[in-house]
């Protein structure tokens, strides 16, 4: 009897035990529900609703069903910006992986200093957008630029950089290569965690350098490519600001990016349902796009302990 006794209670300080831990722990994340339905969820929300509608900010919204997405596909200014951002996406994104793999190769030779050059090619990341863009204006600047004088020494004759429409693009691309240093930072992660015993082994049975790159370096960091590959090019497809403050969109369209007519569109004149339209094609553009590299991510991503 006693025993049935303590074991009840010992049953009933169980529960509390479990039920305060459960209510602590609903109160720790209660912060992050709010955030999340406050600043996330309520705004995607309305921004769904908005796409049915014709808002101004200044009147009510007003209904309109369809309207927005009809005029949406068949605004040029659309197809123009979805050109432009592909082309800064599916160009710049290699670009930007190639030049950070090789700088993480490079910075993961053991050489005296090396952190002080590591520090030193991470750094223009953590530089504000802005002001990044205002001192690249006044490199691409054609008359009395850096870069063109650069070039001239060696005989180039100057480039109208972000005034000619055949160069703009690639100008950003260029310019964008200023702020790869977390690339460079996960690609030297990885190479740091490829075993040098792997290494080692190889060149025992007489590999190369480029054949221990290709067969061991490149299957074990494939995974870090695969992140850095998504990250990039959800970023890429998202870029704004250099474009706002350097071009604006142009010339003649050229640097009009999607997130930017969508900006103007919203900020600029006012049709904050039509932004909402063309933000959601871009949300659904960007999920596309993802969830094709991580079904193509099985054909040649490699995880340690995986069966393939």
């Amino acid at each position: 009897m006693l025993r049935s006794v303590a074991l009840a209670g010992s049953e009933k300080r169980r529960s509390r035990l479990l039920y305060r831990e459960a209510t602590d722990g609903r109160l720790f994340a209660l912060p992050f529900v709010l955030g999340f339905l406050v600043w996330w969820l309520y705004p995607m929300g309305y921004s769904i609703y908005l796409i049915f509608q014709d808002w101004d900010l200044l009147t009510p919204p007003k209904f309109i069903g369809l309207a927005n997405i009809t005029k949406m596909l068949a605004d040029p200014k659309v197809g123009i910006s979805l050109v432009n951002t592909a082309f800064y996406t599916f160009v710049g994104v290699p670009v930007h992986l190639l030049v950070a793999l090789i700088l993480a190769l490079a910075l993961n030779v053991p050489l005296r200093g090396i952190a002080v050059y590591r520090t030193v090619f991470y750094l223009p990341s953590i530089t504000p957008i802005v002001a990044s863009a205002v001192v690249w204006l006044q490199i691409f600047q054609p008359e009395f630029g850096i870069l063109n004088a650069a070039l001239g020494q060696v005989g180039i004759p100057p480039v109208k950089w972000l005034f000619d429409p055949v160069v703009a693009k690639p100008a950003f691309i260029f310019m964008s290569t200023w702020g790869i240093g977390p690339q460079i930072l996960i690609f030297l992660a990885g190479l740091q965690s490829v075993p040098e015993s792997l290494h080692e082994a190889a060149a025992i049975d007489g590999a190369d350098v480029w054949q221990r790159f290709r067969h061991i370096t490149v299957p074990m960091i494939s995974p870090v490519i695969l992140f850095n590959l998504v990250v990039g090019i959800i970023g890429s497809f998202q870029v704004f600001t250099s474009a706002f403050i350097m071009t604006d969109g142009g010339p003649q369209d050229a640097t009009l990016f999607t997130v930017l007519y969508l900006y103007r569109n919203g900020f600029q004149y006012f049709r904050m349902g039509y932004a909402s339209t063309i933000a959601w094609m871009l949300f659904f553009i960007i999920v596309f796009f993802t969830v094709i590299q991580f079904k193509m991510a099985n054909r040649w991503v490699y995880y340690e302990g995986s069966k393939r």
